[in-house]
């Protein structure tokens, strides 16, 4: 039997809790063989460990595979030939678009009703007025979402693809941003509240319930409800071997002094540069499966807002 050390930070499925992943950089524990060329590897040797197979391959083995061997791609079938003419022609979308328009319909509709009760004063209550919170709610996060997504597209890896404001056939629903990249598939959501993010444990003396707070309120459900929106995504990537992770992120919220992500329910609550650093995580996927991903994923999800 061989006992392996694993190193999350090191892992191909980029995960901060102690789990055990599917593919991962670790050292083992005791002896052991590569599984390709057979060498024997001592204890405290780095490998790289398939949890699926239960199979060891040295570093100078992995390496090989990954420059040499195309079935290290995660899409055994043939891809199209000119799937990579397309991933350049994408529509990327953009960002905070579906926010921004629904802002301007009822700032719109509110002007539109002033006009109707006001008549010839109407210009000097605008002035006087400002819009409701319930309208301003909107631009905030169309801001938020603007933000996120320059700084995904400015940060994230050269070889992922950055989505924006996708549409969900069949539904009045978005996504705010999807991520491709070699650590996988990202389903994110921008919320650009303020106060302090943390997580809260308000169960009892004999159970736990962990529930997400902003500013002192409970957000838990906001959390609950990008679940959804990741199995709309799984739907399309269908029985494919890709990791697809949700991240909730808070664009202008604060966090205590030594806070880090943490895990609500299935998703990742976090902030906008630690969010990069996520997606930036080695992985499996090649440029070829990040393209071939991309592609798909922006045929089923249009963009909610034609670009200008």
């Amino acid at each position: 039997m061989i006992t392996l050390s694993l190193t999350p930070s090191a892992s191909k499925w980029f995960d901060y809790e102690d789990k055990i992943v599917p593919y991962a950089h670790l050292r083992l524990r005791y002896a052991g063989h590569c599984s390709k060329c057979q060498l024997s590897l001592q204890p405290a040797t780095m490998a790289w460990w398939d949890r699926d197979t239960r199979a060891i391959t040295c570093d100078s083995c992995q390496q090989h595979l990954e420059q040499n061997d195309k079935s290290t791609h995660v899409f055994q079938a043939s891809l199209p030939t000119e799937i990579d003419e397309l991933a350049e022609t994408i529509a990327r979308g953009t960002p905070g678009g579906s926010a921004q328009k629904e802002f301007e319909r009822r700032h719109q509709r509110r002007e539109e009703k002033i006009d109707e009760r006001w008549g010839p004063f109407a210009g000097v209550v605008k002035f006087l007025s400002d819009d409701p919170q319930d309208i301003t709610a909107w631009a905030k996060g169309s801001d938020g979402e603007r933000r996120l997504g320059r700084q995904l597209e400015r940060d994230a890896p050269k070889s992922s693809v950055i989505l924006h404001d996708r549409k969900i056939p069949g539904t009045q629903a978005n996504i705010d941003h999807i991520a491709i990249a070699p650590s996988g598939i990202w389903v994110i959501d921008a919320k650009n509240y303020s106060g302090i993010v943390e997580r809260r444990d308000i169960g009892g003396w004999f159970r736990q319930d962990f529930r997400l707070f902003v500013g002192g309120r409970d957000r838990t459900k906001i959390a609950d409800g990008l679940s959804w929106q990741i199995h709309e995504v799984q739907k399309i990537v269908g029985a494919q071997r890709v990791q697809i992770a949700g991240a909730l992120c808070f664009t202008d919220a604060q966090w205590r002094l030594w806070a880090k992500p943490f895990r609500q329910g299935d998703v990742w609550v976090t902030w906008a540069s630690k969010l990069v650093e996520m997606i930036a995580a080695k992985g499996p996927l090649t440029q070829k499966d990040i393209d071939y991903l991309a592609t798909t994923i922006a045929r089923e999800l249009p963009p909610a807002v034609s670009s200008p």
